[in-house]
């Protein structure tokens, strides 16, 4: 008999707590959430990551805490999310070029692929800009690419870094453009790159807009291009390079991203609390005041986003292991 009532009651607490999980997961947040931020404070990352948390927390009523973990081009912040535990309180920030860059050429990862980790919402993107001195001897950007046709491998165009945003669309512009600019990867970044352009070291720089907008506004340099189709808003007067026949466009875009394997309930809740944040007025305008390009996406729409922008770094890799 004590036997039947002890299997009872094991059997109705298990019925419990099964039952209980999809109304705690419906219940979903209860503590603060953790924001991962792959990067170090202060860069491009840093503002975007502000914002949003702080809009998050307005929207889920909870505490959004922002914990900084640089290192390994992005990659680390990004493997510390996916080895969270998946239940909706660590998310965090990631750019395109750790998330589908960083797997075709870093085996180690513990991700390889958007099918590893969970996509919540797309940001927003940054285009990257060409940019030289103010008295260079090139007025537009037409100027700019005749003299690279006819002198190849004479222009060099400072990036910060190998193999990031603005080194890639330069390299992506050779392949189109059968062209042969050289990229000069600066340790130190965009800050870095800037002082050799305008010390006349190198002859252009290619850099995230809001690397480039103040020394810009002051005249110190000119916005000769933009790797987009279409004008983009805060360098009026470059030319936008998608319109001018070459299909070299790609740039920097911002994803908040989990761990897999979170419950639908949590998920669902999450992602559209973060795609609401991010197609909101306020967000939008924080984009346009600091020079990203609001480009709101649910999980389905950023995991085909990612997908694309591998295929398109797989192709590029080819070519410039050929030159």
């Amino acid at each position: 008999m004590n036997f039947l009532v002890k299997s009872a009651v094991t059997l109705l607490t298990a019925g419990a707590v099964l039952n209980g999980a999809p109304a705690l997961a419906q219940d979903y947040p209860t503590r603060d959430i953790t924001f991962v931020v792959p990067y170090n404070p202060g860069g491009a990352t840093d503002p975007i990551s502000r914002q949003f948390s702080s809009q998050l927390e307005k929207v889920l009523h909870v505490g959004v805490n922002v914990e900084n973990k640089p290192g390994g081009s992005g990659t680390i912040g990004a493997g510390q999310i996916m080895r969270s535990k998946p239940d909706g309180y660590t998310i965090g920030l990631s750019d395109i070029g750790a998330l589908a860059y960083q797997p075709l050429i870093n085996k180690g990862l513990v991700y390889k692929n958007s099918d590893d980790y969970q996509p919540i919402v797309k940001l927003s993107e940054q285009p990257v800009v060409l940019v030289v001195r103010a008295d260079a001897r090139w007025k537009n950007f037409d100027e700019f690419v005749a003299e690279v046709k006819s002198s190849p491998g004479k222009i060099r165009v400072g990036v910060n870094g190998l193999r990031t945003a603005p080194d890639l669309v330069i390299q992506q512009f050779n392949k189109v453009a059968g062209t042969r600019i050289v990229t000069v990867p600066f340790s130190g970044g965009g800050g870095e790159a800037t002082i050799a352009v305008l010390g006349g070291r190198i002859e252009a720089m290619a850099n995230s807009g809001a690397g480039n907008i103040g020394h810009v506004k002051a005249g110190t340099l000119r916005a000769l291009a933009v790797f987009t189709k279409g004008k983009y808003e805060p360098f009026p007067d470059a030319s936008p390079v998608g319109d001018a026949g070459y299909n070299a466009t790609m740039g920097s875009a911002f994803y908040v991203i989990g761990p897999k394997g979170m419950p639908p309930a949590v998920l669902t809740k999450l992602s559209n609390a973060a795609l609401q944040v991010a197609q909101s007025e306020e967000f939008r305008a924080f984009a346009k005041a600091n020079v990203y390009v609001a480009e709101p996406k649910g999980p389905s729409e950023m995991k085909a986003d990612i997908d694309q922008f591998s295929q398109i770094y797989t192709e590029l890799l080819k070519f410039i292991d050929q030159r």
